[in-house]
């Protein structure tokens, strides 16, 4: 049996999103800094740039986490590099070297707790199903998902509008059922999330972190002719069409 003290139920430590065993905590303040830092670490918590965790209860489940995100674990659970043989290493790697992503994601099962490493990013929990086919991610968004859940390739549609508009060709895509942690560069109550019933939306600029499988996404040009989109001043623009939901941040 494991218990805990001085952790959830310290005054510096917020819950601030729960579902299923996952609890996202926040720290109030940074305790441990420095007297030479004591003004920056006050005025960044007063600003919302506060350290947080991920903290995940196993009840005979597992999840797969990014490529060194484990701070400590607690109870019965075993850590296992999620990879059956040589061939499945090999398309592991090819995955990871497309989509930038780390090439093995350790696996982590049993009972007791999985603590992740603290970020200064925000982190989101999001059930995968809730996406439909899918979500894909933008690079660097993906931390920790229920073993469950599929992790896959998505290819640009048109992969030469995607090297002109100097766009990776390929993303992560989350598939099936489960939770997810996402790392997102602003909080939840800064996104928009737009869902799309056979229409589409245009963005100018890298704004949007997470977009369902099921829509076609294209670079294309903002008006019908290259002297157009030169003279409006917008260029290539990233288009969603179909019917699906995508995520949009304040900020690229």
């Amino acid at each position: 049996m494991v218990t805990f003290h001085n952790f959830l139920d310290n005054d510096n430590v917020n819950v601030i999103e729960e579902r299923g065993g996952i609890k996202i905590i926040e720290y109030k303040k940074d305790l441990s800094v420095q007297p030479s830092g004591a003004v920056t670490a006050y005025f960044a918590s007063e600003m919302n740039v506060r350290k947080r965790q991920a903290f995940i209860e196993l009840k005979g489940s597992s999840y797969t986490t990014s490529a060194g995100a484990m701070q400590w674990m607690a109870g019965s659970v075993q850590a296992a590099a999620d990879i059956k043989g040589v061939g499945d290493f090999l398309g592991k790697a090819l995955k990871g070297a497309v989509t930038k992503e780390s090439t093995v994601k350790p696996k982590y099962e049993g009972t007791g707790f999985l603590m992740l490493e603290p970020t200064y990013k925000h982190l989101l929990i999001e059930e995968v199903a809730d996406w439909g086919a899918g979500i894909v991610l933008e690079d660097g968004l993906f931390l920790a998902c229920d073993s469950n859940v599929q992790l896959k390739v998505a290819a640009r549609t048109n992969l030469s509008s995607a090297a002109l508009g100097n766009e990776g060709l390929f993303n992560l895509c989350l598939k099936g059922r489960g939770l997810a942690v996402l790392e997102s560069p602003v909080p939840r109550e800064e996104l928009i999330a737009v869902d799309l019933d056979d229409d589409q939306i245009r963005i100018d600029g890298d704004y949007a972190i997470a977009w369902s499988s099921s829509l076609d996404f294209r670079i294309e040009k903002s008006t019908k002719s290259l002297l157009g989109s030169a003279v409006s001043g917008e260029g290539l623009v990233n288009v969603y069409r179909g019917t699906g939901r995508v995520l949009i941040a304040p900020i690229a």
